[in-house]
Order: structure tokens, then C-alpha cells, then sequence
């Protein structure tokens, strides 16, 4: 799963049940609309050895003034449940397909299917500046694994308009996912060159992320931040890692957007 597929940020979408003394509808309040876009090195693929350029889309709806604290590793996600120190909810994202064409270390391999994730996540908020993330999500046609996203971030405005934010990540997934993109079957094995590999479940990455925003004015932003992670377990004892990639997995970028709020009756 290749890092540039997290292409549409949907973050801080929020219903509020409690509290409301009226038969207003969830969608009543004042919401927020953000649009942008992020130039970004990573990985042709996930595992490979050599990063390529791509262009990736910012589109975040919320509901409120301001939006709380998301990491642009987020998966989409709608919120159920949203407290001061909780906020759960539905996530999802959209998978690309990867074939022959996205890089020649591929040729050989099964084609995989565009494709998607669906499952939940929680946000808890441990104090005012760090907040503890957890997704599961199911896959949908490019594979049939569970994928679990674990990251913690710690964040803090050092002026009034910059803040820097960063921390730890992990992924699991079990064979349903390991296989489609870490496996060689005999057949691909023959056909690619690549050593047979048949991978079970198990952690595939650790890691950790960092970034810088700066609201260059209320309602524009920008951002530059990194991620690096190494490659651990099912994914990293892949032929295609071992034989024509690498453990070592590095993304880098810059992006800008900005933010149209409105209200709804």
C-alpha cells in the first residue's frame, strides 16, 4: 500500500448528539470546508528502494470553528461519538491499484485492483497535547485483510501561528493484506524471477512522523512534513523487499490548502 494512496484527508467530521435542547437537525451549526493539495516523495510502492513524485489532494469537511488535532497519516473518518477526550467514529480510504506499470521491480507480480478500506477508529485526546490514535479497517476488492493503524502524537503551537507536531506509528495486518502485497506465488516466482514467499500476519512497519503547519492567514495553510518507517516482520522478510526493495521507507513533502466555513439551519 503504497504511502501516496493517502490522497483524500477527510478529518474532524464531528455529529453532536448531547446537548442539543431543540429539534435541530445533526447537520445544523456552523461547519468548515477545506481544499488543498500536497507534493510528496514516497515509495514507487510499498517496500520499494526508489521514491517518485506524486500529487495528492486535500479535501476536509468538519463541523465547528476549528478543526481538532488530525495527522495527515489519518484515514477518512466520520465521528459517532466526539467528547474533549474521545472521539469515535466510522474510517476509510481509497487503495489504488499497483501493476508492472508503477515500477519494472513489479513485473511479473499479480496485478492488484483499485480498491478500499473500511472499518473504525478512536481518537483519544490523553492531555491538551497528545492525542492516541487506533484504526481497524477491512479490505474491500484490492485485498481481503484487516489492516490496524496505531499512532500516537504529541503537538504544541511554538508561535501563535507554527506548531510542530509528531510521534510513533505501527501497522498489523493479517495474510489477507501481507499476501496480496508481500507474497510470491509459484507462478509470480516464475514469471518475475523473485524467490517464492508465502507471509503470514504480523506487525509490518514501526516508525514515526513529524510535521510543521503554519497558518500563513485564518484560513490558509501550510505544511511540511516526513515520515519515516522501516519495514518489520511479513513485510520486510518479502522477496520483493530482499531481493529488489528496500526496509528502509522514507516520505517526504510540502502542502498548502485553505478553509471555507459556512452554516447550516
Amino acid at each position: 500500500m503504497r504511502n501516496a494512496t493517502r490522497a483524500i484527508v477527510l478529518s474532524s467530521c464531528a455529529l453532536a448528539f448531547a446537548g442539543q435542547a431543540n429539534a435541530e437537525g445533526f447537520w445544523s451549526g456552523n461547519w468548515y470546508l477545506t481544499l488543498g493539495g500536497s507534493g510528496i516523495s514516497a515509495p514507487k510502492f510499498e517496500g520499494a528502494k526508489d521514491n517518485k513524485l506524486f500529487f495528492s489532494p486535500i479535501i476536509s469537511l468538519g463541523r465547528g470553528n476549528q478543526p481538532r488535532f488530525s495527522s495527515r497519516n489519518d484515514s477518512a473518518s466520520f465521528a459517532i461519538y466526539d467528547t474533549d477526550v474521545l472521539r469515535a467514529g466510522v474510517a476509510g480510504k481509497f487503495i489504488p491499484g499497483r501493476d508492472a506499470g508503477d515500477a519494472d521491480e513489479l513485473i511479473g507480480l499479480s496485478e492488484i485492483k483499485w480498491g478500499g478500506e473500511l472499518g473504525g477508529f478512536a481518537d483519544v485526546y490523553v492531555t491538551d497535547y497528545l492525542r492516541a490514535r487506533a484504526e481497524l479497517r477491512q479490505g474491500i476488492r484490492s485485498h481481503d485483510g484487516l489492516v490496524a493503524d496505531l499512532a500516537l502524537d504529541a503537538f504544541t503551537d511554538i508561535a501563535p501561528d507554527l506548531r510542530i507536531s509528531g510521534g510513533p506509528r505501527a501497522t498489523y495486518a493479517t495474510s489477507g493484506y501481507t499476501k496480496a502485497y508481500y507474497g510470491v506465488d509459484a507462478g509470480e516466482s516464475a514469471a518475475s524471477g523473485l524467490s517464492e514467499y508465502h507471509p503470514d500476519g504480523g506487525f509490518t512497519s514501526v516508525g514515526a512522523g513529524a510535521a510543521i503547519t503554519w497558518d500563513a492567514t485564518e484560513k490558509l495553510q501550510m505544511s511540511a512534513f516526513t515520515e519515516y518507517k522501516r519495514l518489520t516482520g511479513p513485510a520486510a522478510d518479502s522477496s520483493l523487499v530482499e531481493e529488489r526493495g528496500s526496509k528502509n521507507q522514507l516520505t517526504f513533502g510540502v502542502s498548502a490548502s485553505y478553509k471555507f466555513g459556512f452554516s447550516l439551519d
